[in-house]
């Protein structure tokens, strides 16, 4: 007896195409681009998932940078600082409050600053 098994590969190949939706030309119509593309569409979503956490770490670091440098103190001193009085706040954090709240970053800096001298 023949055996058929068309609706599994037709499943699969919805899911692919329903996976390029939106991409233009035959990448969306046309199974075998639209593999293609999708698989090089996962490997950069997953690269740059990565990638996205350090490029938000550097920002963040070239923010406290910029804060820390107002109030005399690079960012590896002002760092140092922190650690040394058992300050917990973490990069996110402190660019944040390098941005809203100005006097208060400038108060954690002379924390900083006190513990190196």
């Amino acid at each position: 007896m023949r055996i058929k098994r068309g609706y599994k590969a037709r499943q699969r190949r919805k899911k692919v195409l329903k996976l390029a939706k939106g991409y233009r030309g035959g990448r969306s119509k046309l199974y075998r681009t639209a593999a293609d593309a999708v698989d090089k569409a996962l490997m950069y979503a997953y690269r740059d998932r990565k990638a996205r956490k350090r490029d938000f770490r550097r920002l963040w670091i070239t923010r406290i940078n910029a804060a820390s440098r107002m109030n005399n103190l690079p960012y590896n001193k002002f760092m140092h600082g922190l650690k040394l009085a058992g300050v917990d706040l973490d990069r996110k954090v402190l660019a944040e409050l390098a941005i809203s709240d100005p006097s208060g970053f400038s108060r954690i800096a002379d924390l900083a600053a006190e513990q190196l001298t």
